[in-house]
């Protein structure tokens, strides 16, 4: 997985660039994604509690390997919290890169300006 922090690290190198309308379309989704993972955290906390099944030892067993592999380093509970915590740090990346991009944008169009034989500005 690409973290928050290396993608930081691409834009300020240069390597991750991103022209603005497609950086609020990215952030935009994101910022559907946290928001949705917000309104429903009560609600999906719910995987991770023991489940009401009967009092049988496979009842008992069932229950608690539910909550395990929700819990667990591959579990849903697992990968939607580091998504929700990770999230964030995607955004701040993005608008970094749409800093990058703009900036690439502006030293392109200065040097096109001063090309020998330019017109001037259009």
């Amino acid at each position: 997985m690409l973290s928050g922090k290396r993608m930081t690290e691409l834009a300020k190198s240069g390597s991750f660039a991103v022209d603005e309308g497609t950086g609020d379309k990215m952030i935009s989704a994101l910022q559907g994604v946290i928001d949705s993972l917000q309104a429903r955290w009560d609600a999906l906390q719910k995987v991770g509690e023991l489940p009401m099944m009967s009092q049988s030892a496979a009842g008992r067993w069932v229950a608690g390997h539910m909550v395990a592999t929700a819990s667990d380093s591959q579990g849903l509970l697992t990968q939607l919290r580091a998504a929700r915590d990770e999230f964030p740090s995607y955004i701040e990346a993005i608008e970094l890169a749409k800093k990058t991009y703009r900036e690439r944008e502006h030293t392109a169009t200065e040097s096109f300006r001063h090309l020998p034989g330019d017109p001037g500005p259009h």
